[in-house]
């Protein structure tokens, strides 16, 4: 048994299978998982931004993504390029990428390098630096309205757009949609924020405005502070949150919908964004399909 071959976001290995119809040795589909490095560079400078273990692929978008969680950039407009590494032969590096900054864009190295530690999982330091990032926070004053129905059905549509989950059983998904319920981006990766830093970089790069995060692991921290950080004002997730990323979400103004799922979610901050009528109207107290508007306007 062993790997025979790696396609994209998915590598074919053997396996032995025990027990069930299907036992006996035979090739399945894993997930790839290596490490990538981002660094800043502007006139000559370079810094590490930090590295994370990700599924390859829209890598560049994940670089960018991380840029704007980092507070580096905020608009297309900080952005000269991204681009991957290159080699003493002149040969690209598949695993380090380059964002160019433009000659506005202030870098401070103290605030720089804070996921060096590859890991697909969302590793802070302490309480202390967590009591900083969330004092970092931006607020969202983004006056958006959805309705609870058309947020329900988000996840279940992203679904059928993750196809080397499909394959592979391994990978977490996120999205970014519109208040019409529209997916505007989806894409997968091994870790949940790697797969949010992929959305928020494409949309960075591609100038895409949108109003809803969707996720479909839990919403932790980072989750929400990434959401933040892109002024994105809703954010939905198929599992549960934390207690820190309650306390981020309400402390940045977003709205937190976790348990989406089976036309029923729960809402943890900002549950006055969840209903039908246009922004700038205050919620009716009339019931609304499965939420009602009175419980959100209570929140």
């Amino acid at each position: 048994m062993g790997q025979e071959a790696q396609v994209g976001s998915a590598a074919r290995v053997r396996v032995l299978r025990l027990g069930g119809a299907g036992a006996g040795e035979r090739a399945d589909a894993v997930v790839v998982e290596e490490p990538l490095q981002v660094h800043l560079g502007r006139a000559g400078t370079t810094w590490l931004l930090g590295s994370t273990m990700r599924t390859p692929g829209h890598d560049l978008e994940l670089a960018a993504g991380l840029a704007v969680a980092e507070g580096v950039v905020t608009r297309l407009a900080d952005v000269r390029a991204v681009r991957h590494c290159v080699g003493n032969a002149g040969m690209a590096m598949p695993n380090e990428v380059t964002v160019e900054l433009a000659d506005h864009v202030v870098v401070d190295p103290n605030r720089l390098g804070r996921v060096q530690t590859p890991s697909s999982a969302c590793g802070l330091c302490g309480r202390d630096e967590i009591e900083l990032l969330v004092s970092r926070l931006p607020t969202v004053h983004e006056d958006v309205r959805i309705d609870p129905d058309v947020l329900a059905g988000l996840p279940p549509r992203m679904r059928l757009r993750q196809s080397v989950f499909q394959r592979t059983g391994g990978l977490h998904a996120a999205a970014l949609a519109d208040t019409d319920g529209e997916l505007l981006v989806v894409h997968e990766d091994v870790g949940r924020h790697n797969a949010v830093d992929k959305v928020v970089g494409q949309a960075l790069l591609q100038d895409v405005r949108a109003q809803v995060l969707v996720v479909s692991g839990r919403a932790g921290f980072e989750i929400v502070q990434k959401a933040a950080m892109a002024g994105i004002a809703i954010v939905a997730s198929v599992s549960a949150p934390t207690s820190l990323s309650v306390e981020a979400a309400r402390a940045a103004g977003l709205t937190l919908a976790a348990f989406v799922r089976e036309g029923r979610m729960t809402v943890y901050s900002g549950a006055q964004r969840l209903t039908d009528e246009p922004a700038g109207q205050e919620p009716s107290t009339s019931q609304h399909g499965n939420y009602g508007k009175s419980r959100a306007a209570a929140w």
